[in-house]
């Protein structure tokens, strides 16, 4: 468990968004990382997956700096330089951060929350501009969340929640995104309109780093990261065979990696008779 992991190296002509190096991350005496390294291509989609307790979370916020510094060792690049290197306010515009059950005031309207994600672009007390209030429409669109705009976040059920909060996501306009379990909450059309808003958030030159447990819509990243008890076990292209290979077997084998009309999908085993 407490073997040191090295990154698998990409293609030699892909570009590199966040980078790990030896990431350990501690919970008083429990640890949650086991020395982690991991290389996610820039202008992908990375799902990073794996059973509860896997560690996916907690990788997901030492990429984004968010561990308390004392509870974790290692290095972490943000598109190649140190992410401890960044200034605050040049980080907060190069990546964005959507995480699990996000304090935001149950009280501010959801149009004021999603303008929230313009603040990196904004001087000191600086009012928004006429562009802010574009992006922010254009966000909340984007979300099919625009009719509720002027309702209290409180107000709204749970994924219209989510979608508010996606909204304020997308407006940093951030090269790269974090999204730690994006789809909860959220019904099947709205997973859809989730995966094909990154789809093009990518194929406009983004980069997204999504934790999912929802495997039928990991399946259809770029990229993927498989874990297990706090390691890595794998990483690699999404479609490829080793990487369906990892995926079964950290789910034991109870799921198989099936491709069904042109889209990967992950199939329940057939339950063994007695």
């Amino acid at each position: 468990m407490g073997m040191q992991q090295h990154p698998q190296a990409l293609p030699a002509h892909a570009a590199v968004a966040l980078q790990a190096h030896d990431v350990r991350v501690h919970a008083g005496k429990q640890c949650l990382l086991h020395g982690v390294g991991v290389q996610l291509p820039a202008q992908q989609w990375t799902a990073i997956v794996g059973p509860n307790g896997a560690g996916k979370s907690t990788l997901l916020r030492a990429l984004a700096g968010l561990q308390p510094r004392k509870s974790w060792s290692g290095q972490v690049h943000l598109l190649g330089q140190p992410l401890a290197d960044w200034p605050v306010k040049a980080r907060a515009r190069a990546l964005s951060w959507l995480g699990q059950n996000e304090a935001v005031s149950q009280e501010l309207c959801s149009y004021d929350v999603v303008m929230l994600g313009r603040m990196p672009h904004q001087a000191w007390l600086a009012p928004p501009s006429a562009h802010d209030h574009a992006v922010v429409e254009q966000c909340l669109r984007t979300t099919q969340a625009w009719d509720w705009r002027h309702r209290p976040l409180g107000e709204l059920s749970g994924g219209e929640r989510q979608r508010v909060l996606l909204a304020r996501a997308l407006a940093v306009q951030a090269q790269v995104l974090l999204m730690d379990e994006p789809l909860a909450n959220l019904d099947p059309p709205h997973q859809s309109a989730w995966m094909e808003t990154v789809q093009g958030l990518v194929a406009s030159g983004h980069t997204v780093v999504s934790v999912l447990h929802e495997l039928g819509i990991a399946l259809q990243s770029d990229h993927m990261v498989v874990m297990q008890a706090g390691q890595v076990l794998h990483q690699g292209a999404t479609h490829a065979g080793d990487t369906h290979a990892a995926l079964e077997a950290v789910f034991e084998h109870r799921i198989r990696i099936r491709q069904i009309e042109g889209m990967w999908m992950a199939l329940p085993t057939a339950a063994k008779s007695a």
